[in-house]
């Protein structure tokens, strides 16, 4: 087998893990850590970042008109676009998603260009309840998907989750965390397939029979 030589060696996957919590004690910090050191294990870099990095007002498109999107929501949207995929540790709330992280990508959509279109994301969970925030994550492919990201199928979701963790910071269920590193890493295989090795125009459409033109996909396609 021939080496490959540096100099043609791709270079590393950049990853954004988001932590989805404001909570400096979070479960979903602690998951998105081990995520962190996983993807690194399997050769990709990481860009650490967590919701509380990013304060922003209620959306308001008065205020936007007046003032334009506020400098935090554009670094985290510059952050996403420098990824080639990004990862979304986020809690549950009341079954579906933070109002905090809603607002965050209700900001970040109104962008040009919008930054989530075309990049791929996985999206995990950590809940001391028995479901591990896993209602939360479905409600929450609902904006990512409009937006034209591509949610990886497989999601992860930590049940139990105050008691989920060793002091090392990893599972304590070694048959999760070897599923949680698993899919990481075919996550990261299909990313960079997808973003190296394209073979095929790809378009998102949201309905059967749309184009890229039609009004109703344009926030979606700008």
């Amino acid at each position: 087998m021939t080496a490959v030589s540096p100099q043609h060696r791709p270079e590393p996957l950049r990853i954004l893990v988001l932590s989805a919590s404001l909570r400096a004690e979070s479960l979903n910090t602690r998951l998105a850590l081990l995520a962190e050191r996983l993807l690194t294990v399997a050769g990709a870099v990481v860009d650490r970042a967590s919701l509380r990095d990013f304060p922003l007002p209620p959306y308001d498109g008065d205020v936007e008109d007046a003032d334009g999107v506020p400098a935090t929501a554009a670094d985290l949207g510059r952050r996403i676009a420098q990824a080639q995929a990004f990862l979304i540790a986020a809690p549950e709330y009341n079954a579906s998603i933070p109002g905090a992280l809603k607002n965050a990508l209700d900001w970040v959509s109104r962008l040009r260009p919008q930054p989530f279109k075309d990049r791929h994301a996985l999206l995990l969970s950590a809940s001391p309840s028995l479901v591990g925030g896993n209602r939360g994550l479905w409600a929450l492919r609902v904006p990512l998907e409009h937006l034209g990201t591509r949610v990886y199928p497989d999601m992860f979701s930590l049940a139990a989750a105050h008691q989920g963790f060793t002091d090392t910071g990893d599972l304590a269920d070694t048959g999760l965390q070897d599923r949680l590193a698993e899919t990481l890493q075919t996550f990261l295989g299909l990313v960079e397939a997808d973003t190296r090795y394209v073979c095929l125009e790809r378009r998102w459409y949201e309905f059967l029979g749309d184009r890229t033109g039609a009004a109703v996909t344009q926030r979606a396609e700008d």
